[in-house]
C-alpha cells in the first residue's frame, strides 16, 4: 500500500498547475489578451503544445506576455516530469489488487481537481487574489504600458476585472471618483461588447472589465477598494 503515498505528489502537482495556469491566463488578460485566447496561450505554454506562427507572435511582442510564457514552460515542464516519475512509481510498486486501486485513487483525485477548480466561487477568489498582486507591481503595469503605448513614467495601463460582490458595482463611472485620482477609464468590456470611453452616467455591472490609465500609486489603491 506505500504505492498509494506516490500518488499524493502528483495530484498536488496537478491541483498547483492549474492554479498556475488559471493565474497566468488572469495576468495575460490583465495585458490586453481576451480571456479566451489568454486561457488557451496559458495552457499551451505549460503544455509546450498548441502554438501557431500568429499567436507566437502575439508573446514574443510583448515583454510581460514573454516573461510569463517562459516561467510557464519552465515550471510546465518541471510539473509534467514529477507528475510522470510519481504515478510511474506508484504504478510499478503497486502488486497484486493495488494496482487498479491506484489507478480508482488517481482517476478519482484528477476528477476531484477538475471539479474543485470548475466552481466559480472559489477560481474567482483565487483570480482577485491574482489581480491584487499582479498590481501591486509597478514594474509589471510599467512593462505592459511601454509596450501598449508611449506612456509617461510611472502611469500605468491596466485591466480590472469586477466580480459581483465589487463594491464598484451599480455605481456611475463619476461614482467611482477615478477623476480625482487622475484615472482615466478607457473602455469597459462587457460581454462580447467593447464601451469605447464610457460617459460619466455609465453604471458599472458585475464582469465587467474595466480598461484604465492613470498613476501606478492610484491605480494599486484602487485594487484594494474593488
Amino acid at each position: 500500500m506505500k504505492s498509494i503515498y506516490f500518488l499524493l505528489p502528483a495530484l498536488l502537482v496537478i491541483f498547483i498547475s492549474f492554479l498556475i495556469i488559471r493565474a497566468s491566463a488572469i495576468v495575460l488578460m490583465m495585458t490586453g489578451m481576451e480571456r479566451k485566447k489568454a486561457m488557451f496561450q496559458a495552457l499551451s505554454a505549460f503544455t509546450g503544445t498548441g502554438f501557431t506562427t500568429k499567436e507566437a507572435e502575439m508573446v514574443v511582442s510583448h515583454p510581460l506576455r514573454r516573461r510569463i510564457v517562459s516561467w510557464l514552460m519552465i515550471l510546465g515542464n518541471a510539473g509534467i516530469v514529477t507528475v510522470i516519475i510519481t504515478a510511474t512509481s506508484s504504478f510499478v510498486s503497486s502488486k497484486g489488487y493495488v494496482l487498479p486501486i491506484n489507478i480508482l485513487i488517481l482517476l478519482t483525485g484528477i476528477f476531484l481537481i477538475v471539479f474543485i477548480t470548475g466552481r466559480k466561487g472559489l477560481m474567482r477568489n483565487w483570480e482577485r487574489f491574482v489581480e491584487k498582486r499582479f498590481i501591486k507591481y509597478s514594474s509589471i503595469e510599467e512593462g505592459a504600458t511601454e509596450d501598449l503605448l508611449h506612456l509617461l513614467e510611472g502611469y500605468g495601463l491596466v485591466k480590472i476585472i469586477i466580480s459581483e460582490d465589487s463594491s464598484f458595482v451599480g455605481k456611475t463611472i463619476l461614482r467611482l471618483g477615478f477623476s480625482t485620482k487622475k484615472i482615466l477609464v478607457l473602455g469597459i468590456e462587457r460581454g462580447k461588447h467593447w464601451l469605447s470611453i464610457p460617459g460619466n452616467k455609465e453604471k458599472v455591472k458585475a464582469e465587467d472589465r474595466l480598461v484604465v490609465y492613470g498613476p501606478l500609486e492610484a491605480l494599486k489603491d484602487i485594487s484594494h477598494e474593488d
